[in-house]
């Protein structure tokens, strides 16, 4: 999960692995899925966006969400009630595409990701006591 871009604005995103298949209910080998097993883009996207905020409601239940500064709010269920409602509103963008190699690639690529921090040393510019510069790129633009 990230919830920066290189801008560091606030852009909540998840990188994930979907396997082309699985293990045998006896696991002893690999079955893969038919060529062309993925769902279309706008139904995984509205099935991961119900899936996701059902977790989320259900973990909130649960009490398993932690909310702290000016999110404190969201510990109340009434108030965590009208933020899942607001973003249930929303589209949201899921992009799938066929792995760009073999798996060794795939997990390269990931791997990037998963241990990232938000300004990486070699994007520092300067810094003092009141401000940090830091390269950055507008992929926007």
């Amino acid at each position: 999960l990230h919830s920066w871009g290189q801008t560091l604005t606030y852009h909540p995103h998840l990188h994930c692995i979907v396997p082309g298949g699985g293990v045998s209910p006896d696991g002893t080998r690999w079955i893969s899925c038919r060529p062309g097993f993925f769902l279309p883009m706008r139904v995984l996207s509205r099935l991961f966006r119900r899936r996701f905020l059902e977790e989320l409601r259900v973990a909130h239940d649960a009490g398993r969400l932690g909310f702290f500064g000016n999110l404190a709010h969201l510990a109340k269920p009434d108030a965590f009630a009208r933020l899942l409602a607001e973003v249930r509103r929303l589209e949201w963008v899921v992009y799938a595409k066929p792995p760009f190699g073999g798996p060794e690639q795939v997990l390269a690529y990931l791997g990037r990701y998963t241990h990232r921090v938000a300004i990486a040393n070699s994007r520092l510019i300067s810094m003092d006591d009141d401000r940090v510069a830091f390269r950055w790129r507008d992929y926007r633009h």
